[in-house]
């Protein structure tokens, strides 16, 4: 562990398969050698949403930073909960979800961390399940 070198990254965002932006490269296999997970800013505009997803294999951690979100998630979208900023959210591995943004007028930004180092890998595109991210009634913004 002598040679192991630590790595700052900056700049170079990206479209993740999820259809979200990712603000900067983050920290990855990719950008910088990690070999146990990957850590990233990721920008919801107002109103926008990913896509229904879940990562095979690999636990996500989410630290809401600013703005306000909501996400959807289970085997039929069955459950929803709306975030704000300071929240930390746990998804485990293989669980189907789907952030997305209910503001009209602020973007959320949040710091996404998982234990894929190669980040979109164990990305699964769930296109059956985007039709059932609907809003609760009681909580429509």
């Amino acid at each position: 562990m002598a040679d192991a070198e630590c790595r700052v990254v900056r700049g170079g965002g990206y479209l993740g398969k999820q259809g979200v932006e990712y603000s900067s490269a983050g920290i990855s296999a990719e950008s910088a050698g990690a070999q146990g997970l990957c850590l990233h800013t990721q920008v919801i505009p107002p109103g926008g949403r990913a896509r229904a997803h879940r990562h095979d294999h690999h636990e996500s951690a989410v630290l809401v930073v600013s703005g306000e979100g909501e996400m959807w998630w289970g085997e039929e979208f069955e459950h929803y909960e709306r975030l704000q900023a300071g929240d930390l959210v746990y998804i485990p591995a293989g669980v189907p979800h789907l952030p997305g943004n209910p503001s009209a007028t602020e973007p959320a930004f949040a710091v996404v961390a998982r234990t894929d180092p190669n980040e979109q890998e164990s990305v699964v595109l769930l296109p059956e399940l985007d039709p059932r991210a609907v809003r609760p009634e009681h909580d429509q913004a």
